[in-house]
């Protein structure tokens, strides 16, 4: 057999329309807008409730607290740089994607390559459900009578993107750029607008306590203000987990799409930074600190609400991001088999169905759970991409130390300082987090590694059993014995003889027969067919006092098994044939039982025995 590029090569040049699959492939694939799209929905909104997030820190310390927003904000700025320019070196080193799985599995051993993999699965997940719960919340804000039905609208919303990505990636980020620029647009409004103002188009309503003194914000406090903040920095990772879904040249686009990420979230954090300050925006438990800003800078008109109806919009739309980052990630553990390999297949349009089901399906779950509100998730948001972000910059500064390519320990040093950097708030985190559900991620990151370590010890076994990688011993021809269970004498059963006589070097008709007497009635009634039918096949009766079909087959087999090489025959191999009717309308299975199923599951589990299911097509029915 031909393996590897060139045997593909081979079969492609053979095959007049191969570049044109390959065109059509391509045009699956996502350009840098259609990147920014798809793959960074989740950073850009975090604009949304990142910088509220630190106001909301900050403001315990009151007046004089607020004031080290925009410094905190400079800080998680500069980590941004750090992660873009980090995640634009793994992009160029891991073209196939996987993010800090991929540089992890490769540089720090695979049990943190699977720690990353599982922080960044649950973050995943955990992105789907708060964004959508978040953009419902910002809808049922507007129409309070909705309130009741968040779950259903957090369903319904999760439903349509499903439905989007299952069409491929390239089509759910034609659908979401339009989105995506307006909300672009819209903050870079608000931003240059605020800035230019002398004074608020509508005074902020926040409240603050009374100013305290410089004591009163101590480190801690900035760093808590710092983690909370890193919130808005979630999704920055997935541009380079999912760089196989980019079109040529990949690594170049990828890196584009990664900068400008990098770019546009900056210049927003810094921007509504500016403005919290130039307007002493405080928290306000009924209007958001983006709204607020939307009303200083526009004034209370159509133009904040269509900035606020553009934020719900791009809210709901971040869960997107993981759709593109997550089917590549399992995918990529489906290769190295520590993920069942079906998330491996890809489907029309270069779609990783069963990824894309099971994010859905996970995340639906925690919004049916946590009933739509978007706190009750918030708490273990975050967690787990810190953790990616740690240990990819570790992978990377292990990277520079083995390449030594020029320039090599000025990379190192940036890599190593976003390292502690994301260290010090996956840290802090975890411990301002913890009671609040943070432990969550404590406990299923592990559970989720013990799985993936299951799965690969059972993929391991199956290729030992198999020989994989190994050459097999030549094929022999075998003597096989095939059985026949009957019920009756019809079209079906000569059907089954007649590809039981083709199959096997010898067959056996098997029926079960209880012990009363209307089946004795029934069981002779049916030798009596056999005898004139006379098939030339023997017709073997198994009695039995239970009313049970499954244990004298099993019986049966596992006897004929021990006794069948011995015989003159010399049967080396037992086949079961189960002949079946198969309906033409599915509601038409109701009408039949399922012995055929039971028999199969069975067999299958208490002998050796090989079970062939023959399906009968009924036609004109």
């Amino acid at each position: 057999m031909t393996t590897g590029g060139s045997g593909r090569e081979a079969l492609a040049a053979d095959d007049p329309l191969a570049p044109a699959r390959a065109a059509e492939q391509e045009h699956d694939r996502l350009t840098v807008s259609q990147g920014l799209a798809a793959l960074s929905l989740d950073a850009l909104a975090s604009v949304a409730y990142g910088p509220e997030a630190i106001v909301v820190v900050l403001a315990v310390a009151g007046a004089h607290g607020l004031g080290f927003t925009l410094p905190v904000t400079l800080a998680i700025a500069g980590l941004l740089g750090f992660l873009t320019f980090s995640y634009r070196q793994v992009i160029a080193a891991f073209p196939e994607g996987g993010g800090a799985y991929a540089v992890a599995g490769k540089y720090l051993g695979k049990n943190v390559a699977l720690v990353a993999a599982a922080s960044l699965i649950i973050d995943y997940v955990l992105n789907v459900a708060v964004s959508v719960s978040a953009g419902v919340a910002a809808l049922t804000s507007a129409y309070p009578s909705l309130y009741g039905d968040r779950v259903w609208l957090c369903l319904a919303v999760l439903l349509l993107i499903t439905g989007i990505n299952l069409r491929g990636v390239a089509e759910s980020a034609k659908a979401f750029i339009v989105p995506t620029v307006l909300f672009i647009v819209a903050i870079f409004a608000v931003i240059l607008f605020g800035l230019f103002r002398s004074h608020p188009a509508t005074a902020p309503s926040g409240h603050v306590v009374a100013a305290a003194s410089a004591e009163n914000v101590g480190v801690l406090l900035l760093l808590k203000a710092f983690a909370s903040g890193c919130s808005a920095l979630t999704g920055v990772e997935a541009i380079a987990n999912a760089v196989p879904t980019f079109r040529k040249p990949r690594v170049k686009r990828a890196q584009r799409t990664e900068s400008a990420l990098g770019a546009l979230l900056g210049l927003m954090l810094i921007g509504l930074a500016l403005l919290i300050r130039k307007f002493h925006v405080a928290p306000d438990s009924s209007k958001t600190v983006l709204a607020q800003l939307t009303d200083a800078a526009l004034g209370h008109n159509a133009a904040f609400f269509g900035v606020q109806f553009v934020t719900m919009i791009l809210l709901a739309l971040a869960a997107n991001t993981s759709f593109g980052g997550m089917p590549v990630l399992t995918s990529l553990l489906a290769r190295d088999n520590y993920a069942p390999h079906v998330f491996a297949l890809r489907a029309d349009r270069q779609v990783y169905r069963w990824g894309v089901l099971i994010l859905a399906g996970l995340a639906a779950i925690l919004l049916a759970v946590a009933k739509g509100d978007t706190q009750t998730l918030v708490p273990v948001f975050a967690i787990g991409v810190f953790i990616g972000f740690t240990i990819s910059q570790f992978g990377m500064v292990r990277h520079w130390r083995r390449e030594r390519s020029p320039g090599w320990r000025g990379r190192a040093v940036i890599n190593g300082t976003g390292a502690v950097l994301t260290f010090a708030a996956l840290v802090i985190e975890l411990i301002s987090k913890f009671t609040e559900g943070g432990w969550l991620v404590v406990v299923i990151v592990p559970l989720l590694v013990l799985g993936m370590l299951r799965v690969h010890t059972a993929y391991r076994i199956v290729g030992e059993v198999l020989g994989l990688g190994h050459k097999p011993e030549p094929a022999v021809e075998q003597q096989v014995l095939v059985v026949v269970p009957v019920g009756a004498v019809s079209r079906l059963t000569q059907e089954a003889m007649s590809a039981a006589l083709s199959l096997g070097d010898g067959v056996i008709a098997v029926t079960v027969r209880y012990s009363d007497e209307d089946d004795a009635a029934e069981c002779a009634r049916l030798q009596a067919e056999w005898n004139a039918w006379q098939p030339d096949v023997p017709l073997e009766v198994l009695t039995t006092h239970k009313r049970s079909l499954t244990r004298p087959m099993v019986d049966y087999l596992n006897r004929l098994a021990i006794s069948a090489p011995a015989s003159p025959g010399g049967f080396e191999r037992i086949m079961v044939l189960i002949p079946e009717v198969e309906p033409r309308r599915a509601w038409h299975r109701l009408l039949h039982n399922q012995r055929g199923v039971v028999l199969d599951r069975a067999i299958r589990r208490h002998t050796e025995a090989i079970v062939c299911r023959m399906r009968f097509h009924i036609k004109g029915w």
